[in-house]
């Protein structure tokens, strides 16, 4: 397979990006971005478009246990982690620890490839690994990611990835609403999925629907509700321009 083919280079990298490339898939990509420079500009170009959707993403403080085995394994040698020893500072952590460690990885991975070899992601590069699109991340009350969604520019259909399950009570539905800047009425896009992807057809162009929304949400409508949101919504989040 051919892995620097433009589209899937694209697909590859994005999916690494978001943290949602797991397993053999994720082994072989890393193993991509040690020896192809293309690979590392496709996840530079994703991750600097991709950094404010992590911004508006709560950080989540960990439990104590957490704390204790993540310092023991970074910093105790074998006799001190035996005897549980722990450093007395964790100022080394990163505040923007809230955001999914897929995507803290990568960029990490893009941040150390861009101070050591900055001529790897010129303009032409960028534009090359970014389909215009516009991406929308939804977390629930606690900032957990919850739904992932996109469209390309000028397409007429969004595509749902539930990142975690969404359940609507029964006889209701989990209805996905476009949340204009102007405060203006919400537009209904369409019903998403409990759990897993769903592909989503739009009455219009992605251009003239979302181009002056500034958030996505969720909420659960009665089944044969119409009209605007009736109920609280449950997962909101940044609807952003990937170009």
């Amino acid at each position: 397979m051919n892995y620097l083919r433009p589209d899937l280079l694209r697909a590859l990298a994005r999916d690494h990006a978001l943290g949602t490339m797991t397993g053999g898939a994720r082994r072989r990509f890393d193993r991509l971005l040690r020896e192809q420079p293309q690979a590392r500009a496709a996840l530079a170009g994703w991750h600097a478009v991709l950094a404010p959707l992590a911004a508006e993403v709560p950080a989540v403080q960990p439990r104590e246990a957490v704390w204790q085995r993540l310092e023991q394994r970074l910093f105790a040698g074998p006799a001190a982690q035996a005897r549980g020893a722990q450093p007395a500072s964790r100022s080394w952590w990163p505040r923007w620890l809230g955001v999914p460690a897929g995507a803290l990885a990568g960029a990490l991975i893009a941040s150390v490839a861009l101070q050591q070899n900055p001529g790897w992601i010129g303009h032409e590069a960028v534009q090359e690994a970014l389909p215009p699109s516009y991406v929308g991340l939804l977390s629930d009350a606690t900032g957990k990611p919850a739904v992932l969604a996109s469209s390309r520019r000028h397409g007429r259909t969004l595509t749902v990835k539930m990142l975690q399950p969404v359940e609507p009570p029964a006889g209701s539905v989990a209805r996905l609403w476009a949340l204009p800047r102007d405060g203006s009425a919400p537009v209904a896009l369409g019903a998403v999925p409990a759990r897993g992807s769903a592909t989503i057809a739009l009455p219009d162009t992605s251009e003239r629907l979302f181009f002056t929304v500034e958030r996505l949400a969720v909420s659960f409508e009665p089944g044969t509700a119409g009209g605007g949101p009736t109920q609280p919504y449950v997962v909101s989040g940044p609807c952003v321009k990937l170009w």
